[in-house]
């Protein structure tokens, strides 16, 4: 990674946007919302427009979360495999809509399940983002104990990529929650160790490890400011970014 392109997000050419299986919801409170889908498939599109290569990966917390169902009594493993299962539906909801776009869009599963998505063979995934083709990560890392954060950022390394974008409800990472503490402090950049020691949230603590030890920037940004993602890789735009 140079300095020139962790100093200015514009210079990306290939990203990870993660975001979220809430983020899919809207104002609902359970599923999937195919306005917000979309939406959020058109920000996708702005930023494809720009030439810029995009791997994807979502989180499956709007139908399933791993961690809720293993408190109410699950078996863990168990629990973590059904929360893959709700990212591929997730997966394959923002292809339907990013083909609505007419992006060409691969959904490759950790998990295989042929008749629906690809499995994960790093170098094919590869040759889709060379294609210009928009790769959906899903299932996790195929294995329980492991959240979409981590899989996100395994991910991002394997293709290579030069940033995580994390799309959140908030403009970056806060010292405290902005929409409970009015005082809240936005930091422009602040570093891995930082999150870590004083557990700001940005990411859970192996999938900000990874990113530490390869030296892989992490862009948290807006997913409901209109243009925010464009936005940001065209040099503008407010975010936070954490780095080494």
């Amino acid at each position: 990674m140079s300095d020139s392109a962790l100093q200015n997000p514009g210079k990306y050419s290939r990203v990870m946007l993660k975001i979220s299986g809430e983020a899919l919801m809207g104002d609902q409170g359970y599923g999937l919302h195919p306005p917000t889908v979309a939406r959020i498939a058109q920000e996708v599109r702005s930023v494809h427009d720009m030439g810029v290569e995009i791997c994807m990966v979502i989180g499956g917390g709007n139908i399933f979360r791993g961690l809720q169902g293993s408190a109410q009594g699950m078996e863990r493993a168990t629990a973590d495999y059904m929360g893959m299962l709700a990212t591929v539906m997730n997966a394959l909801a923002m292809q339907a809509a990013l083909e609505a776009e007419k992006i060409h869009t691969r959904v490759i599963s950790a998990i295989r399940m042929d008749e629906v998505a690809e499995p994960y063979i790093r170098r094919r995934a590869v040759r889709h983002l060379e294609k210009k083709r928009v790769c959906i990560f899903a299932a996790g890392t195929g294995n329980p104990y492991f959240t979409t954060d981590t899989a996100a950022t395994l991910r991002a390394n394997e293709m290579n990529c030069e940033a995580i974008f994390k799309g959140t409800k908030v403009d970056g990472v806060y010292d405290k929650d902005p929409k409970k503490f009015p005082d809240a402090k936005r930091y422009d950049d602040v570093t891995y160790d930082e999150v870590l020691q004083k557990h700001l949230g940005v990411m859970d603590a192996s999938a900000i490890a990874l990113a530490r030890d390869n030296d892989l920037p992490i862009i948290v940004f807006s997913l409901d400011e209109p243009g925010g993602f464009r936005g940001i890789l065209a040099g503008s735009g407010t975010y936070t970014r954490v780095h080494g």
